[in-house]
C-alpha cells in the first residue's frame, strides 16, 4: 500500500473521528457498530488477525444487511422512527461498499456460469450449488447472496 492509500478500516476510523467532531449521531452510531464488528471478527479466532479490505467489506455488507433486516422488523412492528434510524445507519455504511451489480450484470454473470457448468456436464437444479458458488466468487460483496440464489434458481428452472 502506498502512503496515500488508506485501508477501508482506516477510512472508517477517520470517518468516525469526523462524525464525532460534527456531532453526527447517526454516522457515529453506524461507524461504531461497524468498527466493533470488525474488531470482533479480528479477535474471533485463536489468535489476533488483521482483516484484509475484502474481509472488512464482507463485515460491512453483513452489518448493512442486519440494519435492513432490523428496519423491516421495526416496519412490521409499526415503529417508524426506528425504521428511519436503521435505514439511515445502513446508508452510512453502504457508502463504503463497492457499487452493487445491476440486475442485468448479475443475470449475465449467472448465464455465463450456467454455461460453464453445462459444459462440464452439470445441468438443471443439480448445478445450482456449483453455479451459486461460482457467481458469489466472481461477484464478491457487490451482490446479495439471496439475490444470486434466486436468479440462479429462476434461470435453471426456466
Amino acid at each position: 500500500m502506498g502512503v496515500s492509500e488508506m485501508s477501508v478500516k482506516d477510512e472508517l476510523k477517520t470517518a468516525l473521528t469526523a462524525a464525532m467532531k460534527a456531532r453526527d449521531e447517526v454516522a457515529l452510531s453506524a461507524l461504531r457498530q461497524a468498527l466493533s464488528a470488525i474488531s470482533v471478527a479480528e479477535t474471533a479466532g485463536t489468535e489476533l488477525v488483521e482483516l484484509t479490505d475484502d474481509q472488512v467489506l464482507a463485515v460491512l455488507a453483513t452489518e448493512v444487511r442486519m440494519h435492513h433486516e432490523a428496519a423491516d422488523a421495526f416496519q412490521t412492528a409499526g415503529r417508524a422512527e426506528k425504521v428511519a434510524s436503521e435505514r439511515a445507519e445502513a446508508a452510512v455504511l453502504e457508502a463504503y461498499l463497492p457499487a452493487a451489480l445491476s440486475d442485468d450484470e448479475l443475470a449475465q454473470l449467472v448465464a455465463d456460469e450456467i454455461a460453464v457448468a453445462a459444459a462440464d456436464g452439470a445441468t438443471g437444479m443439480k448445478a445450482m450449488g456449483r453455479v451459486v458458488s461460482a457467481v458469489r466468487a466472481k461477484a464478491g460483496t457487490s451482490a446479495d447472496g439471496a439475490k444470486i440464489a434466486a436468479q440462479v434458481k429462476a434461470a435453471l428452472a426456466g
